[in-house]
């Protein structure tokens, strides 16, 4: 039996996964968490946030993060494609840095206009 919080609304209701049973899920009060539980314990996902270089902008960083969560296993290596990216300026707030990061179907986005 695993225990743990689930996260997706502020009702932060105390999950009991039956690692067992088909990672069963009881003490959830929406099918969100019964999801969240499992996701949780076979593959779970993080949305990565970040900074990446601007080049002909007042800013030298811009935060950038990913549009859906990827699996946890592949962050550091997000991190490390991220470390070598320099955009240039002028770029909105949403605009795609890098589409579909290590075939997760999900993009880097900016979250701030430069």
């Amino acid at each position: 039996m695993k225990e743990m919080i689930c996260i997706l609304c502020p009702m932060g209701c105390h999950l009991n996964i039956d690692i067992e049973n088909d990672y069963k899920v009881t003490g959830n009060s929406c099918p969100k968490g019964a999801v969240y539980g499992k996701e949780e314990l076979i593959a779970p996902k993080r949305v990565v946030t970040s900074i990446v270089r601007v080049s002909g902008g007042i800013h030298h960083m811009v935060p950038v993060k990913t549009d859906k969560p990827i699996p946890k296993e592949l962050i550091f290596q997000c991190m490390e494609l991220l470390k070598d990216i320099k955009i240039q300026s002028p770029q909105k707030i949403g605009a795609v840095v890098l589409n579909n990061i290590l075939g997760t179907d999900a993009n880097i986005v900016l979250t701030r206009d430069i």
